[in-house]
């Protein structure tokens, strides 16, 4: 019995939103069991934009997602700016008020950074001016001691399911919407924004806070991340640039969790 187009991409598309969905579930859980700096090192890691690259690149060639990737690593600047802006207003703030204003603010950014033309150096040069801008204004937020968290029924389901939507529009839509703005939807925030609305009525925004403030650090390797698939993808094919971009996102925030250790340690 042979299965018609339409429902064959049905199913495809529900396993990689389950799939999907998994992985970040998995990630945030560990993120509030994990203390802020842990659990930011695994928010940042790809598990959203990781599995969605594989997806795509199963249906796009190599110029696609090298095109797409370039187009994201902006974005990763105005991510960062994103989570600086919440940690700054959720000491003082609501969740809504903090996370309506980073998401106000990204929005606008990313509007912006859309308007503009990016060459890989251009896009390297936006991310340093960031991190030089974010990272010392990060470390006073950055430690404070984790609450413990009560988990209600609903937080589970819910993550899932605004993963499976991103997962979806970013799939159905690549095709349609070229490979920028596909770039643009591949790297939302989806980890972060679900831990600021979750955790900030549970444990604070001082605690919230702390986890995107070193998350920060993390969204250096993600960017690092970004641009090895960009010139992977490029050059060497796509399964090559997204096996190394994983690499060094990996790689990149065992190197900070040591760092952190040592510096413990003395």
């Amino acid at each position: 019995m042979s299965i018609s187009p339409d429902l064959a991409f049905a199913l495809t598309l529900l396993l990689r939103m389950a799939v999907t969905a998994a992985f970040v579930v998995t990630a945030s859980i560990i993120t509030e069991r994990s203390g802020p700096l842990i659990g930011a090192l695994v928010a940042t890691l790809p598990v959203f934009t990781g599995p969605v690259y594989v997806f795509l690149a199963l249906d796009h060639d190599n110029a696609f997602i090298a095109a797409s990737a370039l187009a994201a690593l902006p974005i990763n600047a105005v991510i960062m700016a994103f989570g600086m802006i919440y940690a700054m207003m959720a000491q003082r703030h609501s969740a809504v008020a903090s996370f309506g204003t980073a998401i106000l603010a990204w929005l606008a950014l990313v509007l912006l950074a859309h308007s503009m033309n990016w060459s890989l150096g251009g896009a390297l040069a936006v991310n340093a001016l960031v991190c030089a801008i974010c990272l010392p204004l990060a470390q006073r937020y950055r430690k404070v001691v984790m609450p413990p968290i009560r988990r209600r029924w609903y937080d589970i389901p819910l993550r899932a399911l605004l993963v499976a939507l991103m997962v979806a529009t970013v799939v159905a839509l690549s095709s349609r919407v070229g490979p920028a703005i596909t770039g643009i939807l591949a790297v939302f925030p989806v980890v972060s924004s679900s831990l600021m609305l979750i955790l900030h009525p549970r444990i604070g925004g001082r605690a919230t806070g702390a986890v995107l403030a070193n998350g920060l650090w993390g969204m250096v390797g993600f960017g690092l991340g970004l641009t090895t698939l960009h010139l992977g993808a490029l050059y060497l094919g796509s399964a090559v640039g997204l096996s190394l971009g994983l690499v060094v996102c990996v790689g990149w925030n065992i190197g900070l969790w040591a760092f952190s250790r040592r510096v413990a340690a003395h």
